[in-house]
């Protein structure tokens, strides 16, 4: 039987990605349309860059869901797979997406880097910890 109080942060965690990529979907789209922008002139990351300024925090913060939380999804994984049933894990699971969640509003919304930079580091320290936790139990087993 699995670990259902992982699960919930884990389905968090993959709800802010898709309402990121919504939002970027949605942004990008009306850029493109406002300003007339043929979608083959950004075929690219870096062909957008610069052309498609409004959209921008947006889409790199979808591509920042891509990074550092895949290593929460790997350990998540691995806790349910090892039938690992640790609420410290819970706790910190909830923290790093509690963190994550900040970041991307603060990114996709008024984008000031100092703030969004201290979330990034809370939800960094929160996935070390996770690992080292579960480092800590698999040893110990």
């Amino acid at each position: 039987m699995y670990f259902k109080p992982l699960l919930i942060p884990l389905l968090a965690q993959v709800a802010l990605t898709f309402t990121v990529m919504l939002i970027m979907y949605r942004r990008r789209v009306n850029e493109m349309q406002s300003k007339r922008i043929n979608p083959q002139r950004v075929k690219s990351r870096s062909d957008a860059h610069g052309v498609l300024p409004d959209s921008e925090s947006a889409s790199d913060n979808y591509s920042n869901l891509a990074e550092s939380p895949i290593l929460f999804y790997v350990a998540i994984l691995l806790t349910l797979t090892l039938m690992v049933q640790d609420s410290i894990l819970v706790i910190l699971a909830w923290a790093f997406v509690a963190a994550r969640y900040v970041h991307s509003f603060i990114h996709i919304t008024y984008n000031r880097v100092m703030h969004r930079f201290a979330a990034f580091i809370v939800s960094s320290f929160m996935l070390l910890a996770i690992w080292v936790r579960l480092g800590w139990i698999i040893i110990q087993s």
